[in-house]
């Protein structure tokens, strides 16, 4: 699709005393005389981008091997536990994939022009130009990575245009308005979304999203508002809609906006993005106002109940903010935990990681019903099997540790399967701790990988489980450690996130992950023989927590890359001054 420059015949008089297809200062866009529109999503999507038993827990730790030996009070969060953020990323650098490099074939050698050229140039570049993309979408994608200059980009333009009856093919264009936004140049904005009001009652989303947060630089940002009601005639406006009006009114000082905007953005069961948070502790900065104040901290008991994480600006925007008020005396510092939960800012203690009893009931139902009785088990089960199992743990229960048998003895390949098993289940027996393996029924059949002898000496030390060869182990172990009551631990390298998407809501989904994290232990014994040692289990919760006099704030580090099922080390600690 593409534009038609009607005016083509006086072209190079329009561009005389601009770019003239050469060099220039940047003035204002083409008058077009017709703009057809379609999909091109891929660039209107850019983006600037309670006590327990001890039985359980008393367990050896294993602590993080460094070159170096430090106190407990310096090392404390630093020593990775299974959810520690960028754990996951250190299992996977002990095992890298191998990724093919680019082949020369895929390069080209053209150099990108840093200055607007004329048409004999622009010919000259695409007859050196060697890859087999089209030369026009390839230079132009080109530029927008590189962020280059609007004035190149707009002899790009004029040159396809003459060499195409006048035509700008669309791809084009939207690729030339990215530059106008990355650049702030914001008449030439104002001058693309006048063409396109004049011509055109509804766009698709990607030109609402570009002109919008182009609009928010000029001081006709309110018609912004008005773009973001055209959306809603058709469909849900983004959270990244909603991100650009919201920094648009901050930008202009209008805050009454901005929160009526973040009401509507929640009212439509958007996930805002952080850097809208954040744009709201930047501005109240200034703000010294107690309704304002009280809004910023419903915020943070937003990220606590979404167990959202700040990022490392993010957390510097609510110190600052924290630090601003006047006559409170707030002292913020970043700070690590410490195992049993004490802050070493301000010396508090964290709330608990254990659930409640309310809570582990009302948990334990919803496992139940949606995992268990109301999942697809079936699938990977029978109903005469899982009732057995049921009777099984009805007549055994309580255990203090649920062992995932089979996941287990292949943790470490190096290790003979029945082999490693009975060393992890001996450990745990030694200290008289009430165990159930659950397992298959091939393991119990002699082989190279299972022997018969080491698995009957598992039988007689644990209660065992072994289910048919096309069961899945996961429910049985959430049945039988959520039946043994809350003091119960599992082993398996599982992390459960199918289940945990089962259930139905966030507040259940956060309670799963909540227990998970205090009842799953890790192993970390890597060579056979060796000592079995445990990571340790987090003993608090890490979610946004206040005591009123205080706050502290889980948040993200730049440099580390935490996966949706890890919690940040780094803590934000906010304390009153008395």
């Amino acid at each position: 699709m593409a534009f038609y420059l009607s005016w083509f015949r006086s072209f190079p008089k329009l561009w005389k005393n601009n770019v003239s297809l050469g060099s220039g200062p940047a003035h204002s866009l083409f008058c077009v005389d017709h703009w057809a529109f379609r999909s091109q999503q891929k660039w209107l999507s850019l983006t600037t981008v309670s006590p327990q038993s001890t039985k359980a827990t008393n367990l050896p730790i294993a602590k993080t091997r460094c070159g170096r030996k430090e106190d407990e009070g310096k090392k404390q969060a630093s020593d990775s536990h299974l959810f520690a953020a960028g754990a996951a990323k250190k299992r996977s650098q002990m095992n890298p994939s191998n990724k093919d490099p680019i082949s020369p074939s895929q390069r080209n050698s053209i150099q990108l022009p840093t200055k607007p050229l004329n048409s004999e140039e622009w010919d000259k570049l695409k007859e050196d130009f060697k890859g087999r993309a089209d030369f026009e979408t390839w230079i132009s994608a080109q530029l927008t990575q590189q962020r280059s200059s609007v004035n190149v980009a707009k002899s790009l333009l004029a040159w396809a245009a003459a060499k195409n009856n006048g035509i700008v093919s669309y791809d084009l264009l939207v690729k030339y308005l990215y530059l106008c936004i990355f650049h702030e140049q914001t008449s030439e904005i104002i001058d693309v979304y006048e063409i396109m009001k004049a011509r055109y009652k509804i766009l698709e989303q990607g030109g609402y999203t570009l002109l919008i947060r182009g609009l928010i630089l000029a001081d006709r940002w309110p018609e912004t508002l008005l773009l973001l009601e055209d959306i809603k005639k058709v469909m849900v406006p983004s959270k990244k809609n909603y991100d650009d009006c919201i920094r648009g009114a901050f930008l202009h000082q209008d805050a009454h906006t901005a929160w009526k905007l973040y009401q509507e953005l929640l009212g439509y069961n958007l996930i805002p993005m952080l850097e809208t948070l954040k744009a709201f502790f930047d501005f109240g900065k200034e703000i010294k106002d107690d309704q304002y104040a009280n809004k910023l901290q419903d915020i943070l008991l937003y990220l606590r109940n979404n167990q959202r994480y700040p990022g490392e600006s993010f957390a510097h925007s609510i110190k600052t903010w924290f630090e601003s008020i006047p006559g409170e005396q707030w002292k913020g510092q970043f700070t690590t935990i410490q195992k049993s939960g004490q802050c070493l800012g301000c010396g508090k203690m964290l709330e608990s990681i254990y659930l409640t009893p309310e809570e582990y009931e009302f948990l334990k139902e919803n496992i139940m019903r949606n995992v268990i009785d109301g999942g697809d088990q079936y699938k990977k089960t029978t109903p005469e099997e899982l009732k057995r199992f049921k009777n099984f743990v009805k007549n055994c229960a309580p255990f203090d540790i649920v062992i995932d048998g089979l996941n287990v003895a292949k943790m470490f390949p190096r290790a003979r399967e029945s082999q490693f098993l009975l060393d992890v289940v001996t450990h745990l027996a030694n200290q008289n701790l009430r165990l159930l393996v659950l397992g298959r029924k091939h393991m119990l059949k002699q082989g190279p990988r299972w022997r018969k002898d080491e698995m009957e000496k598992v039988q007689r030390q644990a209660s065992c489980f072994f289910a048919d060869n096309i069961s899945e182990d996961d429910p049985f172990l959430l049945y039988a450690t959520l039946h043994s009551g809350n003091h119960c631990k599992f082993i398996t390298n599982d992390l459960m996130r199918d289940h945990k998407a089962c259930l139905p809501d966030a507040r259940t989904q956060r309670l799963f992950f909540k227990w998970q994290q205090g009842h799953q232990l890790a192993i970390t014994s890597r060579f056979p023989g060796s000592k079995i040692t445990f990571q340790h289990v987090l003993r608090y919760d890490t979610v946004v927590q206040t005591t009123g006099d205080s706050w502290h704030i889980p948040y993200d580090e730049d440099l580390v890359e935490r996966y949706s099922y890890e919690v940040p080390n780094k803590w934000l600690c906010l304390h009153r001054k008395t």
